[in-house]
């Protein structure tokens, strides 16, 4: 009842209390356990604080010492490379992921693997712009998810270019202007980014990466309460991630989709009552406060990128092949079968096959298909070969390292 006083353990209650510790301390038997007859554990020796202090010291310093002996050896290679140094002629993608792959086989703690391979990307980050950083063309503005996926991918030693469309990152990397671009492909909760596949219809672009990216929407805005927010300005592919989200906590807020979550997050800044969902880094370059985080509809909510280039590259030993494909009749029965069969007799898995117009006349589609496997390999070549004679149209968009951070 309420107001009444706790009764304290009576005797045989204390009792039965001290035997069962006493229970436990022998194990539940007779016999006392090696604690038990040992008494209580002695304290641990004293830490001598500056012995360990020094001895990082030590470790540090021998650290900085390798670094710049890798980084003396990179100059040196691209020396070796050509003539007057330029990053963007001895940047090789499979190189690296062999690098990130080694560190992450070898690693056995304590930190995790994460940890290395961002440790080594920025390695070879700096390494790689000694003579001058390499210029990376990206979907932006700052804040975006694909500005995240450039720097999780070459590293903070790059010059970074935001651009306002995917048709101007392609742009400025077949001008040269840039010397790679990064541009979404797909989601894995919303599918396809069609605008970034019809690009390759005419680009003369190549594939030379791929970059994986787990996806954690916030949102954010100057007001102190989800009550205050009158709309909410995001990307549509971000507001169709947090659909679920929305409809159950804010139901009857307006949706306002725009170019871009940094732009959501620009018009969450200058705007009362506009709220945007985006990433926490947005939150920071905008300065908005983080109302709810991780509000995506599902936990695995992952973007995939492509890295953007102007030539192939070797394979890495674990590589992805795309390809743009097409047959003369796309309509006939049993056309794309025929197209595939070459794969299936050599032994090539097909990931992902996607259908886009082909805009040589209507309801005639062609086909970008991912494969595993690097161009260049025997029995992807051979495939390869074989599909091509059966296609009326056929490119190697890219063969290029698989994800590795």
């Amino acid at each position: 009842m309420a107001g009444r006083k706790k009764k304290s353990a009576t005797p045989v209650k204390r009792a039965a209390a001290v035997a069962a510790r006493g229970s436990r301390a022998t194990g539940g038997r007779g016999a006392p356990t090696a604690a038990a007859s040992q008494g209580a554990p002695q304290p641990s020796r004293p830490v001598d604080l500056d012995k360990v202090r020094s001895e990082i010291d030590s470790i540090d310093e021998r650290i900085h010492g390798l670094i710049n002996e890798r980084a003396r050896l990179a100059q040196l290679v691209g020396i070796s490379k050509t003539r007057d140094g330029r990053t963007v002629d001895f940047y090789r993608p499979e190189r690296e992921a062999q690098v990130l792959r080694r560190a992450r086989e070898r690693n056995a703690g304590p930190l995790r693997d994460e940890e290395i391979l961002r440790l080594f990307r920025e390695i070879m980050s700096a390494c790689l712009a000694q003579q001058e950083p390499l210029k990376v063309a990206f979907l932006g503005p700052e804040g975006t998810f694909t500005q995240a996926a450039v720097l999780r991918h070459f590293g903070h030693s790059v010059r970074a270019l935001p651009l306002a469309s995917i048709d101007e990152v392609f742009h400025e990397v077949e001008a040269a202007t840039a010397d790679f671009g990064v541009v979404p492909i797909e989601n894995s909760t919303e599918g396809t980014v069609n605008h970034t596949l019809d690009r390759f219809l005419a680009s003369p672009l190549k594939i030379c990466g791929e970059v994986e990216l787990r996806i954690h929407h916030s949102i954010m805005g100057m007001m102190n309460s989800l009550g205050r927010i009158e709309r909410i300005c995001s990307h549509p592919q971000s507001l169709a991630q947090c659909r679920g989200w929305l409809d159950e906590h804010l139901p009857n807020v307006e949706r306002v989709p725009v170019s871009s979550n940094a732009e959501g997050a620009r018009r969450a800044r200058d705007e009362r009552g506009s709220a945007a969902i985006a990433g926490e880094t947005a939150a920071e370059v905008y300065g908005l406060k983080v109302l709810a985080a991780e509000i995506e509809d599902r936990a695995d909510n992952t973007t995939r990128f492509f890295v953007l280039g102007r030539k192939l590259f070797s394979p890495s030993g674990e590589d992805r092949t795309t390809l743009l494909v097409s047959i003369g009749h796309t309509d006939s029965p049993g056309a794309l079968h025929r197209l595939l069969q070459p794969l299936a007799q050599h032994r090539v898995s097909m990931t992902r096959i996607e259908s886009r117009p082909s805009h040589r006349r209507k309801w005639d589609y062609v086909f970008f298909i991912d494969i595993e496997g690097h161009a260049e390999e025997p029995h992807v070549a051979r495939a390869l070969a074989q599909l091509k004679k059966r296609a009326s149209l056929f490119r190697v968009l890219g063969s290029y390292p698989r994800a590795v951070i």
